[in-house]
């Protein structure tokens, strides 16, 4: 046996704890009869909101005697966990299935390890919020589920944008993508640099991860890790949200200043520019572009990511854009004091975004790299949204957990007879 699998029995022999689980499995032909499901699955989430776990299967938990499954029976044994961390637990749980070969005084046995890591979220399962005290799971009280919660927001001392992400690992990040953030003073190891750019993360186990903030700037496919880590786009015809009248849609994956460049381009190909003579031809566009690129950074730069269920819609019309961003404002922010005050819920993407060089040609702008920490980002979408169209942007908080920006397209101009 090697050394993990021996591991695995000193473990076993010592009994359960609170990272630490047991579960004899019962069949009825192949399907899976006891536990319930719905046990099952609480038992996960328990340990995704708590710290992190590890669940051995096929093996008593009151007496420690390892009972095994039967070989014919493991694919469908891992199926059944797949099955209960995708369906009945919301989000749906991240963990490592693994079938394991093990000795008992001469006869093999096989058991399944579910390992659960540290979740970046707070997961409901079947029967309400459980977390993991002890050897057992215990229901999450109104005042503690609000402190996880809180805890697993932008508000904690570590920041949501510099958590580690399950699953991944160095090679999540592209050397191509992460080089760039190198300067003259930068370490020359690379593992050095990437931990002191909070690139990655070392966890509790000693295992070096990426953090969000890693996996959004410098992975090429951030949705493969946060699955809502993307731009939905959509073109309507005329005013109004229809499926129906959808002429050009989009979902805008990619880096984060990918993403920013590839929103911009969508607004430029679907809007329209005007031209009058007066009396040499003068075009007149239907939006300032610098400002729609503003309104791009900071929907990608201070949106919550810690929302599993949403992502950043933009939504163009005949007469108006409209951009969807997850979260509320961040800190002490109102409405009102949006073009007054700055604040950032995501500090380090937006220190990576300011190092990187501007990607998207527009107008007018002065910004030799994508992100201004200035806080001048919100008076120019004012500005200059309002001196094209006559209308002012508007902003506004859905429900206490969006933020959506209105910005009214120029009217075409009046032609003379």
């Amino acid at each position: 046996m090697n050394q993990d699998t021996v591991e695995l029995l000193k473990r076993i022999e010592m009994g359960e704890d609170s990272v630490f689980e047991l579960k004899r499995l019962e069949f009825e032909g192949s399907k899976v009869k006891s536990p319930h499901r719905n046990s099952m699955a609480d038992e996960l989430a328990a340990m995704a909101n708590s710290s992190h776990g590890t669940v051995v299967l096929g093996v008593d938990d009151d007496s420690r005697e390892i009972i095994g499954i039967p070989l014919d029976n493991l694919d469908a044994t891992e199926a059944w966990i797949r099955n209960i961390a995708n369906d009945l637990i919301d989000p749906p749980l991240d963990c490592v299935i693994r079938k394991v070969l093990v000795e008992i005084e001469g006869v093999e046995k096989y058991l399944v390890r579910v390992d659960v890591p540290r979740s970046l979220f707070v997961h409901k399962s079947p029967n309400g919020y459980f977390r993991r005290i002890g050897s057992s799971k215990r229901e999450l009280k109104p005042d503690a589920l609000a402190r996880l919660f809180q805890q697993r927001s932008q508000a904690r001392i570590i920041r949501f944008d510099e958590q580690a992400v399950p699953g991944t690992g160095v090679d999540t990040l592209k050397p191509e993508l992460w080089q760039r953030f190198r300067g003259v003073l930068s370490s020359k190891d690379d593992l050095e640099f990437l931990q002191k750019m909070k690139l990655i993360v070392s966890t509790d186990e000693g295992v070096s991860r990426a953090t969000v903030s890693g996996v959004l700037m410098a992975s090429e496919e951030p949705h493969q890790h946060l699955p809502n880590a993307f731009i939905q786009a959509v073109l309507y015809r005329g005013t109004e949200r229809h499926a129906a009248k959808q002429l050009d849609a989009k979902d805008i994956v990619g880096p984060l200043d990918v993403q920013i460049k590839e929103a911009c381009k969508f607004v430029e190909r679907n809007t329209r520019v005007y031209a009058i003579k007066a009396p040499n031809r003068i075009e007149i566009p239907q939006y300032s572009m610098n400002a729609v690129f503003e309104a791009v950074v900071n929907a990608v730069a201070h949106r919550d990511y810690a929302i599993y269920a949403s992502k950043i819609r933009l939504h163009v019309f005949s007469d108006r854009l409209e951009i969807y961003s997850p979260g509320s404002i961040p800190n002490t922010m109102t409405i009102e004091s949006l073009s007054e005050r700055q604040a950032a819920r995501n500090e380090l993407i937006t220190s990576l975004l300011a190092r990187c060089p501007m990607n998207v040609e527009v107008y007018g702008t002065q910004r030799s790299y994508i992100m201004d920490k200035r806080g001048e980002g919100v008076p120019i979408i004012i500005s200059e949204s309002e001196a094209l169209s006559g209308r002012r942007p508007v902003f506004e908080l859905i429900d206490d957990a969006e933020l959506k920006l209105t910005i009214w397209g120029a009217e075409p101009p009046e032609v003379n007879d």
